[in-house]
């Protein structure tokens, strides 16, 4: 009530109004550092990303290199300076527990190679796509690549227990009895070197990298429904979504996310990820 009353006797009725509303809606005014919105954002002169610090996830976020801190972070740092605020990155332990600390407030932007799903948009709101992911088929050389689902079907085959690959792979027809899903996450280039499996389900943008480690791997068919990573902000955030739709927009039409893709995931990527899209 306190604050009712300075509200009435330092700014009248429009500051009254917006705390009625952060009231009603539940949530605990915190000052400009607390909301996310653009307006507040500029006034706090900072930008805080939530992410997932993860040795395999370097690609799109990394805590230590200063040549290579990975295309989320480089895309999201632009946007902060030419909005002219300092960019903090805010580490978060576990992906289920991105969506609960940017409900709380303890950050204003989800990255970090973050996959836009349904079930995360009934409760946030997320950016255009920043990069396409699906589900694919890798075998290693002398192994051909897998190119139709008959041949899916017939391999000796791994991916990860519980996750949306072993889904697709499953929808694709493919026995149970084929199927290894006891592969590690980043255990695919050994699971296939070491003859475990022949052929193996990944996530695209890891299967990117391994093969930019491992020339041998190569990418065949891709299974399931395309889906976009993409930045994730509270809904009520309507103008730093627009902003960071806008600066999304920009990088492509000069071609800079083009070059973070190259410089990131190898030559051969933007191919592939055009196939990835079909």
């Amino acid at each position: 009530m306190e604050l009712l009353k300075r509200a009435r006797g330092q700014r009248g009725g429009v500051m009254l109004k917006r705390l009625l509303l952060l009231f009603s809606a539940g949530l605990a005014w915190h000052g400009p550092a607390g909301a996310a919105d653009l307006d507040a954002l500029e006034r706090s002169g900072t930008l805080r990303l939530l992410a997932v610090p993860s040795e395999q996830e370097k690609h799109f976020l990394s805590m230590h290199s200063a040549t290579r801190p990975g295309s989320d972070r480089e895309v999201l740092e632009g946007f902060a300076k030419a909005r002219r605020l300092d960019m903090v990155i805010v580490p978060v332990e576990g992906w289920d527990a991105l969506v609960p600390a940017l409900l709380k407030g303890r950050g204003d932007v989800i990255g970090g190679g973050f996959t836009a799903t349904d079930a995360r948009r009934a409760q946030i709101e997320f950016t255009d796509e920043i990069f396409p992911t699906r589900t694919v088929v890798v075998t290693r050389k002398p192994s051909p690549p897998v190119t139709s689902l008959e041949q899916l079907r017939q391999a000796k085959l791994g991916t990860i227990r519980g996750s949306s690959m072993a889904e697709d792979v499953l929808n694709a027809g493919v026995p149970p009895g084929r199927l290894d899903l006891g592969i590690p996450s980043g255990g695919l280039s050994e699971a296939l070197k070491s003859g475990r499996v022949n052929t193996a389900a990944w996530a695209l943008e890891g299967a990117l990298l391994l093969r930019e480690a491992d020339p041998q791997l190569e990418l065949g068919l891709f299974l399931g429904k395309r889906a976009s990573l993409a930045y994730g902000v509270r809904k009520e955030d309507a103008r730093l979504r627009e902003a960071l739709n806008g600066h999304i927009r920009m990088l492509r039409q000069t071609g800079t996310w083009n070059r973070l893709v190259v410089k990131y995931f190898g030559d051969s990527a933007l191919e592939l990820l055009k196939r990835a899209r079909e």
